[in-house]
């Protein structure tokens, strides 16, 4: 996590407003102050509320893009490593929570299935829930762990799916988010 920052946006970029997950225009000369760098994402304040900018957008913070495809193998039929999965889920935050989905216990389940369609390859399926139902953001928090499994070698698709069964609680949490929040 970085210390708030005073930024001038160089370009105008894309950004969702927090809670509320719209997507939003912020224009170049935009006066931005970061306040969370996690997962390649950007949580930032402007005279007009919080926003998360994509690591893609990390430029027009005048901060190095990050990316492409992770530096892991696949297993001997040519499936993703289902740790490399993990590890990549484990990049992905909620905005306003310095705790990855992982361990906030967001994430029932993953699983790797053979596909041959649309093209022979390897489809990962999560199942993860939200903190709050109201949670605004929750499109933009699957679309992110979606952009980050499709990283791993071996994976030609990804379905996030938000489901609300189990409800989820603070006793999903695990014992390394629970000490990052303070709460042990």
């Amino acid at each position: 996590m970085a210390a708030s920052k005073d930024r001038i946006l160089s370009r105008e970029v894309i950004a969702t407003q927090i809670p509320s997950g719209d997507k939003t225009t912020l224009h170049a000369d935009t006066k931005v102050m970061i306040h969370q760098t996690l997962g390649g994402a950007y949580t930032v304040q402007t005279d007009f509320g919080l926003f998360r900018i994509d690591g893609k957008d990390a430029d027009a913070l005048g901060e190095q893009v990050t990316g492409g495809k992770v530096a892991a193998s696949t297993l001997a039929d040519g499936a993703p490593d289902p740790e490399a999965i993990w590890s990549q889920l484990r990049q992905v935050f909620d905005p306003e929570i310095p705790v990855n989905i992982v361990d906030l216990g967001l994430v029932y389940t993953m699983d790797v299935e053979k596909i041959s369609e649309p093209e022979p390859g390897h489809r990962v399926n999560v199942a993860m829930t939200l903190t709050a139902p109201g949670c605004g953001m929750g499109p933009a928090i699957a679309e992110d762990a979606k952009g980050k499994i499709l990283l791993v070698p071996g994976v030609s698709d990804a379905d996030v799916r938000i489901t609300w069964d189990p409800p989820w609680n603070q006793s999903m949490i695990s014992e390394e988010g629970k000490m990052k929040l303070g709460l042990i």
